[in-house]
């Protein structure tokens, strides 16, 4: 008789797990990211980053309420049919819940097909007009190269000696991600007052800046703001050295990967300024820097504090916060409700490892919140402003 009410009982208990076991999902995610193209050391720690993340919240925390994430990433090649067809085989043969798009253009060809099939999806790059309307199912992890733009101007504003205006040069590529800081650093530096004194493009494969350096020199640009990824940033310094040319270069916060600080010994020197919208190690007080720690000692991608992991993992936080309100509101954890749970985010704080993410049905970037930074050839960042609202908040310089 004992052993009949053991069996049951075990029985029972099987039952129960069983059927638990059953509610549990696996959470895709489409991460459709530049592996092997110009740039792909970028988006190799942008995916880098993220899986980690992923794999720390499967790990550690086990899953979302005991359902796990699987990332599925295709490499893009910095190519838009590639990106395209990559977002197909996600909404299409994947059934994913989410996607993570890279470089603007790839996000903007993307967009309708995202926008078609309801999958809420964030872009790695901050390009603004992703999120021109309609903004569906796009989203940005924080502040646009519009916040970007207004942070560097205003920053040079303050720093600037002199009577007269402040001279401005951009130097960018010619794609849209370079051309994505043309137009609003134009407007905003008629509203400051500083001089646009000229405007460089160059395609990404150029391997020498010479001619573009030189127009701004004879313009009299004492600031050059660029946005062209690390690699090319290097290729600035190298020509802006030949021709004996020595501006303030300032940039957004895609100016450097873990390569940048290889190929930039003796280059660097200290004379690269960048927005950068997040926690660093030095911020003492930051419990997401305290994440970050503990993903490079757990799984040892990384062994020090880099922007491109940085964002990976930010996008994987973002993604995470999502499913797990998703899962509080409906119990279920599928396009929909991920994306009904993102457009009621407020103030959502991430530990510091960037600004408190807020969006809404009508605005679907993270956060405006900048800060400047001091880029050192040893890989360290140094604050050199609190963090403020552009057009908002009163800058203050900290160094």
């Amino acid at each position: 008789m004992k052993n009949r009410i053991w069996i049951a009982i075990l029985c029972a208990v099987f039952l129960i797990a069983g059927a638990g076991m059953t509610d549990a999902k696996t959470i895709k995610v489409g991460a459709a990211i530049n592996l092997t193209g110009p740039a792909s050391t970028w988006g190799k720690f942008h995916e880098k980053g993220q899986r980690d993340y992923f794999r720390y919240v499967n790990d550690v925390k086990g899953g979302i309420h005991g359902n796990k994430i699987e990332m599925i990433t295709v490499d893009t090649a910095y190519k838009v049919p590639e990106a395209i067809a990559a977002v197909k085989k996600f909404v299409l043969q994947d059934q994913v819940d989410m996607i993570a798009t890279w470089s603007a253009g790839e996000g903007l060809a993307a967009k309708p097909i995202i926008q078609e099939y309801k999958v809420p999806t964030i872009n790695y790059s901050t390009s603004w007009e992703i999120l021109e309307k309609p903004i569906d199912y796009m989203y940005l992890p924080f502040g646009s190269y519009k916040m970007d733009c207004y942070a560097v101007l205003e920053y040079i504003k303050a720093i600037h000696k002199g009577k007269n205006a402040p001279k401005v040069g951009l130097l960018t590529y010619n794609n849209a991600y370079g051309r994505s800081i043309h137009a609003p650093s134009e407007e905003y530096a008629k509203k400051l007052g500083i001089n646009l004194v000229a405007k460089e493009e160059f395609p990404p494969k150029t391997v020498d800046l010479n001619t573009e350096l030189l127009r701004l020199q004879k313009a009299g640009a004492e600031y050059v703001f660029i946005q062209m990824l690390p690699s090319a940033i290097i290729t600035a310094f190298k020509s802006a050295d030949r021709i004996k040319y020595n501006p303030v270069f300032l940039g957004t916060w895609t100016s450097t990967d873990p390569d940048f600080f290889k190929m930039g010994k003796g280059l660097i020197r200290d004379r690269l300024i960048m927005q950068f919208p997040g926690g660093l190690p030095s911020d003492k007080d930051s419990p997401g820097i305290k994440v970050m720690q503990e993903l490079w000692s757990r799984y040892k991608t990384v062994n020090s504090f880099d922007a491109a992991y940085w964002e990976g993992v930010v996008v994987g936080m973002i993604m995470e916060r999502a499913f797990v309100r998703a899962y509080e509101k409906s119990k279920d954890i599928n396009p929909a409700t991920i994306n009904a749970a993102l457009e009621s985010f407020k103030n959502e704080d991430f530990g510091k490892l960037m600004p408190n993410v807020t969006y809404t049905r009508n605005n679907h970037e993270g956060s405006f919140t900048a800060r400047m930074v001091n880029v050192s050839e040893d890989g360290t960042y140094i604050p050199l402003t609190n963090f403020y609202i552009p057009g908002k908040d009163k800058i203050k310089l900290v160094k």
